[in-house]
């Protein structure tokens, strides 16, 4: 499978912050690359420096096969080249407010080269496709924000790039948007699609990427699979037990009781067991109820991309909770 997109030691400084250091990482032709990592890390400016909008310090660029290199006094800035092959989804809206949603659409086509009658075909195509076309004649700066989205991603994929970069995709929107946007984001995917999507969500990049790059302060510091990232933890074992009445310091009894255990309490009434080796929860469940404590649901707990997040990074999943709906 040939590289859709190469990039070797980018970089890119604003005074004296290194917002990205010198990354090197390839995405595949058809693959969901995933730019994982806290707001601050490097993933928008990134995004920037590939798609034209930021001109990087040091590096080469490769999207398509083409150069995308700044080269002082030349024809193309930067991706200019390649642009007829890529569709960008910015973080925050880029569409016009006094326009329609159709319109929107329209003006988009129009910057691509498109014909009047092929984008007015397209728009209405991916209007019905997104659900839109009720909204299609309304100003679109009276939208919702899961409305203004979708048709940002719609307006991204006008030209049907082959290339989509797709930057927070679902911050700051509901739940159902968000939870329609990922299905947009997998059915362009399978379509063949190669994306490239930078998020904070821990849980979106496991559901959706195929690929994963942990950055952080600029650096990426694990690129791989989300089985290859998952496989030190398949022997290990986690259990959540929530319980109906308080604790009351009961884990530093378990640890005596259950040698080989890791007994924590991530938050009130709940227990969390980890173990290189099966877990006897049924024996948990019998020392705590004999102590006065009632159970109210013992689980298996799969491993998770968080998990493998916070061993890679050393930033704790509470910090990316944080800053969920954050602009």
């Amino acid at each position: 499978m040939s590289d859709a997109i190469i990039v070797e030691g980018l970089a890119k400084r604003f005074a004296e912050v290194e917002a990205v250091a010198g990354i090197s990482f390839r995405v595949r032709q058809g693959e969901l690359f995933g730019f994982l990592g806290p707001n601050g890390s490097g993933k928008s400016t990134t995004i920037n420096l590939l798609t034209g909008l930021a001109r990087p310090d040091a590096g080469a660029i490769r999207i398509g096969g083409i150069d995308c290199r700044y080269r002082p006094g030349a024809a193309q800035h930067l991706t200019g080249a390649a642009q007829h092959l890529i569709g960008v989804v910015p973080d925050e809206s880029n569409l016009y407010p006094e326009l329609s949603g159709f319109d929107n659409l329209c003006f988009c086509a129009a910057l691509y080269g498109m014909a009047k009658r092929e984008r007015e075909a397209r728009a209405r195509e991916l209007l019905a496709e997104f659900g839109l076309s009720e909204a299609a004649g309304r100003r679109f700066g009276g939208w919702s924000k899961g409305m203004k989205r979708k048709l940002t991603i719609a307006a991204g994929i006008i030209h049907r790039p082959a290339i989509l970069f797709l930057d927070e995709p679902t911050t700051g929107i509901d739940v159902a948007s968000a939870r329609q946007v990922r299905q947009l984001i997998a059915d362009l995917h399978r379509g063949g699609t190669t994306i490239f999507l930078t998020t904070h969500y821990i849980e979106e990049a496991e559901r959706l990427c195929d690929r994963i790059a942990f950055i952080v302060s600029g650096r990426i510091v694990r690129i791989d699979t989300l089985e290859q990232l998952l496989k030190p933890l398949q022997a290990r074992q986690v259990v959540r037990i929530a319980c109906d009445t308080p604790l009351n310091g009961i884990e530093n009894g378990l640890d005596g009781a259950f040698p080989g255990r890791a007994f924590t309490c991530p938050e009130p009434g709940v227990i969390r067991v980890e173990a290189d080796g099966p877990v006897r929860v049924g024996a948990i469940v019998r020392f705590l109820e004999e102590r006065g404590i009632e159970v109210a649901e013992a689980r298996r707990i799969r491993p998770s991309l968080e998990e493998i997040f916070v061993r890679v990074t050393g930033i704790e999943a509470d910090v990316m909770q944080r800053e969920r709906g954050k602009p």
